[in-house]
């Protein structure tokens, strides 16, 4: 299926164990281990999420990768977002990457988000806890983050936006200087004979009480990706939250049944939109986590259809849709197959996209 939309899912590579988490969490600890052992916090909360048709999965079968790019194909997915990690000239979880590279299967689309944010103890309820802190050398560090990364820029399969590779920052709010950042990386790409980078900032809005980063333009970004929650925040769901909270401790928030808006931030910034299938972190945060209650594929399918109408006038090339995500198992938010919702996620982007009516 073909669409003038690209859906982009977020793609979290940590099913497959490492070192680090060894020592953190114990041998063999992955992404499963608190999707698992995940149970319900309060009642109709649905946990623990089970997968149904790719199953526990391990990330370094390239059988796995292939199922998992077979299925986003086949229901309009028009590539992964794979997260990736950079410490200093330390990389972290990237074999599932590596190996997509050097391999070259699957045979699906693909471009990279740099996770830029220090990891802590939060997916054991110990935020405080500081495993592998985020830094900024400078320009040096960039040249050889840049460097790393050049492969994948080259490779065939690398999303393009007019021929620009599209690179994701995840947190520009913690750059030291966003605009020089933008302005090494774009001399950078220039230098090694593209035209340069599509970077995309997220827009984060986690919580509903404003952006945490507001000037992607400003900065020299190409684009924003508005990323919030979709909550319900009525005063009787703020009560209802007030009162499961007194019981169970996580922060209970119904899952919106009609789509939030996109706000505007500065002049000539793009912000394109972010659509979440749910989001419950409670297997990573237990009683610290935040919940939203009552998420359906129809649900889902009005931000969806929302979305694809914000970008209608985008120019065709820029058309972006960010799903978060494609298997984040741990903090509810995943496309793949479970046992209760099947692929009604799936179907809900596929029939969206397909149904799409678009300027000539």
């Amino acid at each position: 299926m073909s669409s003038p939309l690209r859906a982009l899912a977020f793609y979290l590579p940590q099913f497959h164990p490492v070192p680090e988490n060894d020592e953190w969490w114990g041998p063999g600890f992955t992404e499963w281990t608190n999707t698992a052992k995940a149970r319900p916090l309060f009642p109709g909360h649905y946990q623990p999420h089970v997968p149904a048709d790719l199953g526990f999965y391990d990330l370094r079968c390239p059988e796995s990768r292939e199922a998992q790019a077979d299925l986003a194909r086949r229901y309009g997915i028009a590539g992964f977002l794979y997260w990736h990690y950079w410490f200093a000239g330390r990389r972290m979880l990237d074999r599932p990457f590596r190996e997509v590279l050097a391999s070259g299967a699957p045979d699906f689309p693909f471009c990279l988000a740099w996770a830029n944010q220090t990891w802590t103890g939060i997916w054991h309820g110990a935020a405080d806890r500081i495993l592998v802190e985020q830094t900024y050398p400078g320009a040096e560090d960039d040249q050889a983050h840049f460097d790393s990364l050049l492969p994948a820029f080259r490779d065939r399969r690398y999303l393009t936006v007019a021929g620009k590779p599209l690179f994701y920052v995840f947190r520009p709010e913690e750059l030291p200087n966003a605009a020089a950042f933008v302005e090494r990386w774009q001399d950078m790409a220039r230098a090694a004979g593209f035209d340069g980078l599509f970077l995309v900032a997220e827009v984060s809005d986690l919580h509903g009480y404003g952006p945490a980063y507001l000037s992607p333009a400003a900065d020299g970004f190409d684009a924003g990706a508005y990323m919030r929650l979709p909550a319900h925040r009525s005063r009787a769901s703020v009560l209802r939250m007030r009162a499961l909270r007194k019981l169970s401790g996580p922060e209970v928030l119904p899952y919106a049944s009609r789509p939030l808006p996109i706000p505007t931030l500065e002049p000539g910034a793009r912000l394109l939109p972010t659509v979440y299938p749910n989001w419950d972190n409670s297997p990573r945060s237990g009683r610290k986590g935040v919940v939203l209650h009552g998420a359906t594929p129809e649900r889902f399918r009005a931000h969806v259809r929302a979305a694809v109408h914000h970008v209608r006038d985008v120019p065709a090339e820029e058309r972006l849709l960010f799903i978060k995500s494609w298997n984040e198992w741990a903090e509810g938010n995943h496309l793949e197959p479970d046992l209760r919702h099947s692929t009604g996620f799936l179907e809900a982007v596929r029939d969206e996209l397909a149904g799409a009516s678009w300027p000539e």
